[in-house]
């Protein structure tokens, strides 16, 4: 294996690219790892304490492989074993967008910092919610190709559990907006503009630093959360997508 690093400029975290292979295909894995056990949450897995998180990219081919054989928990297995990380302190997401189109935005108020690493695909299942009608992911025992947004954010501050909660609807919002910014359509009516994917997910890593209680937007943490957020995710889409834009605000 080979990995290649990346700096989110975040005290006591390390972040890095990792290539390592599952059944002679190349996998890669975006793993960020905390020299003390940190709180996150996960709209996958929910609350829990974690040494590392991560954000997995099998590529299409692998994808039909493991849906259409059921494979998923064996190439889970595989994959913690290569990172050499247990699953029960590990907070992973899993894309068909490639890791290495990553945005990373960091910016930070007085003591406190926030970092996003966004991956982005939204070609295939982009979608308004509520609107189009829902699609299941499994038909006739076919996998269908599918776009995700995955979103980590992480903060040296100190989350309140409640705080954490009210995160994933800052973030929601900002990605919402990074789709209006981009135009970016449904999937399965080009009329109406898409709101995420069918898969989107998000982990939110509290830190030791400052307590916050609130991160709405009438807050300056919950302001900085939704730029930093806006920002990765439009580069995110525009690396992947291999589009060109010039709204980067």
């Amino acid at each position: 294996m080979k990995s290649r690093e990346i700096n989110l400029n975040l005290e006591e975290t390390k972040a890095e690219i990792i290539y390592h292979k599952f059944q002679d295909i190349e996998v890669k894995t975006f793993l960020v790892s905390f020299k003390i056990m940190r709180r996150v949450l996960s709209t996958l897995e929910g609350f829990k304490k974690a040494k590392f998180v991560g954000n997995n990219y099998a590529p299409v081919q692998l994808h039909d492989f493991l849906y259409k054989n059921k494979k998923e928990e064996e190439y889970k297995e595989k994959i913690f074993a290569d990172l050499g990380v247990e699953p029960e302190y590990t907070a992973m997401l899993y894309t068909g967008a490639d890791v290495d189109n990553i945005s990373i935005k960091t910016e930070g108020c007085g003591d406190i910092k926030i970092c996003a690493c966004v991956t982005a695909g939204v070609k295939s299942n982009a979608q308004r919610i509520g609107v189009d009608e829902a699609k299941n992911i499994e038909k006739d025992g076919e996998f269908e190709t599918l776009g995700t947004i995955n979103i980590i954010l992480l903060t040296n501050a100190s989350l309140t559990d409640g705080a954490m909660a009210r995160s994933i609807i800052t973030i929601t919002e900002a990605k919402t907006i990074s789709l209006q910014d981009l135009d970016i359509r449904s999937s399965y009516n080009s009329e109406v503009q898409a709101t995420g994917t069918g898969t989107d997910n998000i982990i939110v890593v509290s830190g030791f630093g400052p307590k916050i209680t609130y991160v709405g937007g009438h807050a300056k943490v919950g302001e900085i959360m939704a730029k930093v957020v806006t920002s990765a995710v439009k580069e995110a889409i525009l690396k992947q997508e291999k589009l060109k834009g010039d709204i980067m605000k």
